[in-house]
């Protein structure tokens, strides 16, 4: 009883000192300019070609409050602020009922914003909650309530907030939703568009149905409770069968949702941006986007992947000559979730960490034809630890193999043993020069892509080959332009060499072993399948592990990344392997169709030789063998035969 005592003094105590704060603050604001608050969510995003896909406020005309349901009025207003004509902007009494149930439960259980005080964080371009932001935040309720009517704020309030699927605003909802002008919408319409704006992701009925019912439910409920509607009319709005206008199959509407979230939290990053609008009129965001490639990137992901099943993908298309991502899915689905996997989600990369670390080979000596042995091995340690790593269905050569079939094969032993003879800050720096950020684990199974980072990441770091040699930031927006046509920002990073342009051309071509037939022995390149399929020479990698399956290549034009897994880290299937490297080669040849490999391969350095070589076991061979394959080498480096085996030069191994 004593806390509770206390707490009402402090809480009375706190009431006093915020009405006279709250006094001082009005007259200042009075004296104070104009506030202009009709700019909130005039963003205009444009793809490559200068065309807009998508407008925020600007989409519709800007509806006024006497042509808005009365319907959606009392939902918005009875749910989110029933107090709304009675306070200066905060409603004292729920935030001092708030708090007192917030601190007697020892969690926040209640929330106390008001009306004015949403519009007013809808002004700002992010939303970080550090408390400089909640002081500029309760400044602009100040101003808002100062400056306006009240029917004017809930006018404002209900054209700028997001119902979701990029709908800013309730004339761009109503159409999006239902294909009716706000002032159609009756009180079902009404009620379930109410409910959505508290978490569009969470509650848009085109996302899950029966969590926006148990929503509207509720929105219905505060109007029944407040004496708005009878216990009648709720039961006849929460039966009414709502018919939505959306078509759910319009590729226009999934299509580019991930990639316009992905703008608009790179926005929030730029630091030139105005971070709140009434210091601009309007954006006008000029991005990478290519649609029609976007376009066929969801066709082909949704005609790959089984409708029925929860399994995931998410897809990066990246220009590695300028970082410019010109297409991405952040899922399968936006409608059905719209977590963004490609910009932030981390998964185990799986094989596809190994091409970092055989550059790092070629940087340390190693060429396309040098060898370890192919067997079961037991890695032991000083500390006596040991690691038995395996190969993909403990299938072994028991012979040397050249580190182009390694990469065939994605031969396990043959990484370990070259991460191990090189050291682990051998791949770690090769990572980190391309770009990789994320945490590597200084372990013997790191080759092994053990450790988790982000599609967005890998496709950049990838684009690092790709480029030959030049590492480029991955970005969505090349320019941001005002409505006076004044350049905030434009991208111009640079081009940084980081690796060696004639070893890249060499990985490069050992990538392409991987759905080459010529490796063909004791085992089959990982990619086999697709020989006949592809009609452009890529370079190529796949990963997997229980969980992911990753496949990333690229050539000249393109670098393409690829996963599929479940969110929940549920084990693929072995028929589920397959997905993303149908993903993969269908999305690469559409974007290369009517291009030849002399436009998009890379040209041979002039310190680079071929030599025709046995790929398995990399000695020189001529035109009369059966087996014979054209590898690259820098020159003076080309195999003699007479080369010997790594294993002889490590000590901490033994076969098992």
């Amino acid at each position: 009883m004593k806390k509770k005592s206390w707490i009402r003094k402090f809480l009375c105590f706190s009431f006093i000192l915020m009405l006279v704060f709250f006094g001082s603050v009005f007259i200042y604001v009075k004296v104070s300019p104009k506030l202009q608050i009709n700019n909130a969510n005039n963003i205009v995003l444009y793809d490559s070609n200068n065309k807009v896909f998508f407008e925020g406020s600007q989409s519709k005309k800007w509806t006024s409050i006497e042509n808005i349901s009365k319907d959606l009025i009392n939902s918005t207003i009875y749910t989110e602020d029933k107090n709304f004509y009675k306070h200066f902007g905060f409603d004292i009494f729920r935030i001092l009922k708030a708090s007192y149930i917030n601190i007697t439960k020892g969690s926040t259980v209640q929330g106390a914003s008001t009306i004015s005080q949403q519009y007013a964080k809808n002004l700002f371009l992010d939303f970080d909650k550090t408390w400089k932001r909640k002081w500029d935040e309760a400044w602009y309720t100040i101003r808002i309530e100062s400056d306006y009517s009240k029917d004017e704020i809930l006018e404002g309030y209900l054209n700028t907030i997001n119902y979701g699927h990029g709908q800013y605003g309730i004339g761009n909802a109503s159409k999006y939703y239902f294909d009716k002008s706000p002032s159609e919408l009756n009180l079902a319409e009404a009620s379930m568009l109410t409910g959505i704006p508290k978490s569009p992701s969470y509650y848009s009925p085109l996302i899950n149905f029966d969590l926006a019912k148990k929503r509207q439910l509720s929105v219905l409920n505060a109007l029944k409770n407040n004496g708005i509607i009878s216990e009648d009319e709720l039961n006849k709005a929460y039966s009414e069968e709502l018919v939505f206008a959306i078509n759910k199959e319009d590729n226009d509407i999934n299509s580019l949702m991930y990639y316009q979230d992905a703008v608009l939290k790179e926005l929030e990053s730029i630091d030139s941006i105005p971070k709140s609008y009434d210091q601009i009129n309007e954006l006008k965001i000029y991005t990478n986007l290519d649609v029609d490639v976007q376009k066929q990137l969801e066709k082909t992901v949704k005609e790959t992947m089984p409708e029925e099943s929860e399994l995931q993908t998410s897809v990066v298309m990246m220009n590695p000559n300028t970082g410019g991502v010109v297409a991405l899915m952040g899922g399968r689905d936006y409608l059905k979730s719209s977590y963004n996997r490609a910009i932030s989600s981390k998964r185990q990369v799986g094989s596809t960490m190994k091409p970092y670390l055989y550059y790092a080979a070629l940087e340390n000596g190693f060429t396309s034809s040098s060898t370890f042995t192919s067997e079961k091995t037991t890695f032991n340690f000083i500390n006596q630890d040991s690691y038995n790593p395996k190969n993909y269905n403990d299938v072994y050569g028991n012979k040397p193999i050249t580190m182009a079939t390694a990469i065939a094969y994605s031969e396990n032993i043959y990484a370990v043993k070259t991460h191990l003879f090189l050291g682990s800050e051998a791949l770690i720096n090769v990572a980190r020069r391309v770009g990789i950020s994320s945490k590597l684990e200084d372990i013997p199974s790191l080759p092994l892509g053990t450790n988790e980072i982000s599609i967005l990441e890998m496709a950049a770091g990838y684009s690092a080959f790709a480029n030959e040699g030049y590492k480029v930031e991955p970005h969505f927006i090349k320019k941001v332009v005002d409505s006076d046509g004044n350049i905030l920002y434009e991208n111009k990073s640079q081009k940084e060499l980081v690796l060696n342009s004639s070893l890249t051309f060499i990985l490069n071509n050992m990538l392409t072993a991987t759905y080459d037939s010529d490796y063909i022995d004791y085992n089959y390149p990982t990619a086999i399948s697709l020989s006949s399929k592809l009609t452009h020479k890529f370079a190529l990698k796949s990963g997997t592990t229980s969980t992911d399956n990753w496949n990333i290549g690229f050539n000249k034009d393109i670098v393409c990344a690829v996963w599929v897994g479940y969110d929940n880290n549920k084990s693929l299937s072995t028929s589920e392997y397959k997905y993303a490297q149908n993903i993969w080669y269908q999305s690469v040849e559409n974007y290369e169709k009517g291009k030849t490999d002399k436009e998009t391969w890379y040209e041979t350095p002039k310190n680079v030789s071929v030599v025709l070589v046995d790929p398995i076991s990399g000695k020189p061979v001529d035109e009369s063998s059966a087996r014979k394959k054209f590898m690259y080498f820098i020159k003076g480096t080309e195999p003699s035969g007479v080369e010997r085996v790594f294993d002889e030069k490590l000590s901490n191994i033994s076969p098992s």
